[in-house]
């Protein structure tokens, strides 16, 4: 099968063209670094050639709601646009866990996401999940102060990206399912915690400071808004199991 993987470069991107070239699919890498513009178009037509099925796996970052919304509409529309006119017969997105409690944010650009994708004319597939464990060290990057880290009060149930990537590729291989059952990790975690953990394991040094953040975005981050449900899928590597791969 030819596949098209928008974002494939990205954290969960290169899992997914990883996991599909190993099951001996054609990828066709959709980012810029290949000459590919999501935002604009630019180089959308010609990319799709011969493509039966797009994995939609971009992201940008960004908290603002405006800006994530104008990303993700963009993006969306700009895919979709380009699979109906190449007859692309499957479009699948991975969106979040919980964005329908908590349409605030960065999550306010995925909500949009899914609406456009259900009004779309492309049949399709969507695939929500938990924060990856990758999350982890990159909200540590970004809310690092000198040997400071300030982290929002968040309940997290991380999962590993591969396993991510390895469900998406299952999806694909498949016929549109619409809104299929949310995949989360095997465990529920405070960020906080896995912070400080991934720092151990990495060897790195500093004091983790927990704090809440206000309005009702940060109250989702809090609540269990952002878990999966009982009828959820999970994965099986834990986030320590993760982490001393990063030390290794």
């Amino acid at each position: 099968m030819k596949l098209a993987v928008a974002g494939g470069t990205g954290t969960v991107g290169v899992h997914v063209v990883e996991v599909a070239r190993e099951r001996g699919h054609d990828v066709v890498v959709l980012s810029r670094s290949a000459g590919v513009d999501l935002v604009t178009g630019a180089g959308l037509s010609d990319a799709m050639s011969g493509v039966e099925a797009v994995v939609d796996v971009a992201s940008t970052r960004t908290v603002s709601a405006k800006e994530s919304t104008a990303f993700f509409a963009a993006v969306t529309r700009n895919l979709l646009e380009a699979e109906s006119a190449a007859c692309v017969g499957h479009h699948l997105a991975l969106s979040i866990v919980g964005i329908d409690e908590a349409p605030h944010g960065y999550y306010a650009g995925k909500v949009e996401q899914e609406s456009l994708v259900r009004a779309g004319a492309v049949p399709w597939t969507i695939l929500r999940a938990t924060q990856f464990h990758e999350f982890a060290g990159q909200i540590r990057a970004q809310a690092s102060f000198g040997p400071v880290s300030i982290i929002p009060k968040m309940v997290s149930q991380p999962i590993a990206a591969r396993e991510v990537a390895e469900r998406l590729i299952d999806l694909a291989e498949r016929s549109p399912a619409g809104r299929v059952a949310d995949l989360g990790g095997p465990r529920e975690e405070r960020m906080a915690e896995m912070v400080r953990r991934y720092a151990r394991a990495i060897g790195a040094r500093g004091l983790v400071l927990e704090v809440p953040i206000p309005g009702a975005y940060g109250r989702a981050m809090r609540d269990g808004t952002l878990v999966t449900t009982t009828e959820s899928d999970h994965g099986l590597q834990t986030f320590d199991q993760w982490s001393a791969a990063q030390a290794r």
